[in-house]
């Protein structure tokens, strides 16, 4: 079976609650979408917002403040919210990742080795049974190595370590200045070996929440190697089917899943910074054509907030006095900017009483865009 490129976009939209908002609680909504990506306090309130329906901020401060959904370093080595059934497969899943990027050359130019980690892993857990900050565990760091060692360390250390980020009380639950609170999973994972059980769980998971997708896109969510992605694809045989997509690439996807008709209508979004809708693939191509890419994908990392017309990347937004400002890469429809025009009353409602100026630190990336259609909105 073949898969054109707007029938991916569309199944993309479609698990990721883009096309109508859901219905569904916080927690669930969470699940259903796998992971949000939380670099930015407010970022996984404002994905929500796009998701569900009658999104109330105060949910999600009581799903992170309750323990129903956890932020925490997982998927590309980031900070994500998931819910926190899901965290402990995810994270034993990234386990050979994590001990690779923060056990390496960082952590050894402090003078240690992943085998001292494995020993402080436990005693760090132990001293982070209750929220500390990242003072305290860098005093801890301080203490039990000494000071030359304690930057290095911490930085491995809080990578590597099962720790969730605690709520701080800020604005959007956590702020800036983050603290730290052991995950309590149980026994923790130890060495570079791939975990079978564990990988099949994230890939399942993501497959749900994204699919189709090829063996590349699954390895660039999670950042794990493609080959055991491709050896766990392979063993799942009846549990995935595999379509061709408009490449002639193999895709993977779940028997069943919705696939919505290339002409299902796309409604307009305001997405937040960094949502994982843009950086869950390989292939970006499916959600952002390759001539923005750049414009909303900075060289350091940077993920602009972006307009999403007909399920496309089609420029960016930010808040400003009067309204949100909306910047079109291209002509857009007057029923394109009408859409576009009720999202920006909603999302300025949302953000009146928490930070109407939100991401207003990324705002010098304007004056590198080029001159394009802008409107306030």
């Amino acid at each position: 079976m073949t898969i054109t490129a707007r029938e991916l976009n569309r199944a993309t939209l479609s698990r990721q609650l883009l096309l109508d908002r859901a219905p569904l609680p916080v927690p669930e909504g969470v699940r259903r979408v796998v992971a949000l990506q939380a670099q930015d306090p407010a970022s996984p309130y404002l994905a929500l917002w796009n998701r569900l329906t009658d999104f109330a901020p105060a949910a999600l401060d009581a799903a992170f403040t309750g323990g129903s959904v956890v932020k925490a370093t997982l998927m590309r080595i980031t900070l994500h919210a998931v819910h926190a059934e899901d965290y402990p497969a995810f994270r034993t899943a990234m386990q050979p990742t994590l001990y690779a990027s923060r056990l390496g050359s960082r952590f050894a130019v402090a003078g240690l080795t992943p085998a001292d980690a494995e020993e402080l892993v436990p005693e760090l857990l132990a001293f982070a049974r209750r929220p500390r900050t990242s003072a305290e565990m860098q005093a801890w760091a301080e203490e039990r190595l000494g000071a030359e060692k304690k930057d290095g360390a911490w930085w491995g250390l809080k990578g590597y370590a099962p720790l969730h980020h605690a709520p701080t009380g800020a604005t959007w639950t956590f702020g800036h200045r983050p603290a730290f609170v052991a995950a309590g999973t149980g026994t923790v994972p130890a060495g570079r070996a791939v975990d079978p059980e564990a990988l099949r769980t994230l890939i399942l998971r993501y497959l749900a929440g994204f699919g189709p997708a090829s063996v590349a896109d699954v390895a660039q969510f999670a950042m794990v190697r493609r080959a055991p992605v491709r050896a766990a694809l392979h063993a799942l045989d009846g549990a995935v089917e595999q379509l061709r997509g408009p490449d002639g690439d193999t895709l993977f996807d779940l028997p069943g899943a919705s696939r919505p008709p290339a002409d299902t209508p796309a409604p307009p979004r305001l997405m937040a910074m960094w949502d994982s809708v843009l950086l869950a693939y390989a292939d970006r191509g499916r959600v952002i054509p390759p001539a923005y890419r750049p414009l909303v994908i900075r060289r350091n990392g940077d993920v602009l907030p972006t307009l999403l017309v007909d399920g496309h990347v089609a420029g960016v937004w930010r808040p400003v006095p009067g309204g949100i400002e909306a910047t079109a890469f291209h002509p857009l429809s007057p029923a394109a900017w009408e859409g576009l025009a009720s999202e920006a009353r909603s999302l300025t409602a949302l953000l009146a009483p928490r930070e109407p100026a939100v991401y207003s630190r990324y705002h010098h990336w304007w004056s590198k865009l080029p001159e394009a259609g802008t409107r306030l909105l």
